[in-house]
C-alpha cells in the first residue's frame, strides 16, 4: 500500500473545490492505496460531506497548536477533528518560508495533533543551495531531530514527507535516485534518534502521472504528496492507482 496525497494548496473558490471533489470522489481508485486530499480551509467541511462515505481521507494544510483562544484567523486541531478531518499537513517548505515557522512550532503542531489522534504530514527538505553545496544531509538531519526527537511515534500516527525545496512549482523533479537517497537517509536519522525507520515517507515535489510509477518503485519512497497534478482529477485518479499492487 502506498499513500498519495494531493495538496491544492491556495487554489479553487469552494464552488469549483465542490466540483473538483466529486470529480474526484467519481474516479480516484482507492482498491489498493490511501488516497488523502488536503483542501483549502474553505472545502474541507464539502471534503468531508462529500467523501464521507469513501475511503478518501480528508487533511487539512495547516493548524494552530492551542487548543483554543485569542489567535484571530486560526484553526485549531481540535475544531479539525471535529469537522471530520484526519490528516494535516505540518512544516511545508512554504509555512518555513513565508511564515517564518521555525522548529519548535512546528512540534508543538505535532504534539497538539497527535493528542487528539489526527496524523500529521510532517514536511521536511533543502533548499537549491543547500543541496549543491553538500550541507543537504545536515539540514534534513536537523528538521528531522529538532522536531521529532524524543517524541513517541509510529507508523499510525505520523508520515514524514521529503520535499525538496527547489523541486516544489518549478517543474524540476529530484531524479528517482536522488529522492530514495534522501528519503534512505532520513530512515538513518530516525534510527541515529531511536525513532522507528518504518515511518511512512512521501515524496513531494513535482510529483506527477509521468513521473510518479518510477518514483514509487523505490525502495524508501512509500507514496507522493502531490502538488499541481492533484488538482486535475483525471491526473489525481491516474496517480491514484500507481505502487505496488
Amino acid at each position: 500500500m502506498k499513500i498519495i496525497a494531493g495538496n491544492w494548496k491556495m487554489n479553487g473558490a469552494p464552488a469549483e473545490n465542490k466540483q473538483r471533489l466529486l470529480d474526484i470522489k467519481a474516479t480516484a481508485d482507492t482498491s489498493e492505496n490511501r488516497i488523502v486530499v488536503f483542501p483549502p480551509y474553505l472545502s474541507l467541511a464539502d471534503a468531508v460531506e462529500i467523501l464521507g462515505d469513501t475511503d478518501i481521507a480528508v487533511g487539512a494544510q495547516n493548524c494552530y497548536p492551542k487548543a483554543s483562544g485569542a489567535y484571530t484567523g486560526e484553526i485549531s486541531a481540535a475544531m479539525l477533528k471535529e469537522l471530520g478531518c484526519t490528516y494535516c499537513l505540518v512544516g511545508h517548505s512554504e509555512r518555513r518560508q513565508y511564515f517564518h515557522e521555525d522548529s519548535a512550532f512546528l512540534k508543538e503542531k505535532i504534539v497538539a495533533l497527535m493528542e487528539l489522534g489526527l496524523i500529521p504530514v510532517f514536511c521536511v527538505g533543502e533548499l537549491l543551495e543547500q543541496r549543491e553545496n553538500g550541507s543537504w544531509k545536515e539540514i534534513i538531519a536537523s528538521q528531522v531531530e529538532d522536531v521529532l526527537r524524543g517524541m513517541d511515534v509510529d507508523k499510525e500516527r505520523l508520515v514524514i514527507a521529503y520535499e525538496p525545496v527547489w523541486a516544489i512549482g518549478t517543474g524540476k523533479t529530484a531524479t528517482p535516485e536522488d529522492a530514495d537517497a534522501a528519503m534512505a537517509w532520513i530512515r538513518e536519522v530516525l534510527a541515529k534518534n531511536q525513532l522507528p525507520t518504518d515511518l511512512m515517507l512521501l515524496y513531494g515535489g513535482s510529483a506527477k502521472p509521468a513521473n510518479g510509477e518510477e518514483l514509487l518503485a523505490k525502495a524508501n519512497i512509500d507514496g507522493l504528496l502531490i502538488g499541481g497534478a492533484s488538482l486535475k482529477p483525471d491526473d489525481f485518479a491516474a496517480m491514484s492507482k500507481m505502487g505496488d499492487k
